[in-house]
């Protein structure tokens, strides 16, 4: 049996359409039972998470600014109270401005920083606050 290279390339193609149809369809048919919009929930709040340019200052997965600290986990930490995180959106903290963001943004942010926490850990590496606000990497040795 030999096979020709322009079939090798069309399976690997239609395979690869295949894939990604898969991936960027998964968020629209896995759906929550509680509640049948979260995937656009989700998605909102990262509009939110841009419209108020919260990377400039935070990362996600350890990419973003540095100024403030890694929010990937953040809903966890803060033992997964949505009203802690609406206190720091309302109030702000040390060099964190305080935002006048509308209830429902609030509510959307926080179920992406809900999602987000779900999806993954943060940065492994270990983060020090220093007394300015700003943050410093551990050295490793």
């Amino acid at each position: 049996m030999n096979f020709r290279p322009i079939y090798i390339f069309g399976f690997l193609c239609i395979l690869f359409l295949g894939y990604s149809m898969h991936i960027y369809w998964l968020p629209v048919f896995s759906k929550d039972s509680n509640d049948p919009i979260t995937a656009e929930k989700i998605a909102a709040g990262r509009q939110v998470w841009q419209k108020y340019n919260c990377q400039t200052c935070h990362q996600l997965y350890g990419l973003g600014g540095y100024l403030g600290p890694d929010l990937t986990n953040v809903y966890s930490r803060l033992y997964e109270s949505p009203e802690a995180l609406k206190i720091f959106f309302k109030g702000g903290l040390k060099q964190m401005p305080v935002f006048d963001m509308s209830p429902e943004e609030e509510d959307l942010l926080v179920e992406f920083l809900k999602a987000t926490d779900k999806s993954g850990s943060a940065d492994p590496r270990n983060f020090h606050l220093q007394k300015d606000g700003m943050i410093q990497a551990y050295e490793n040795k």
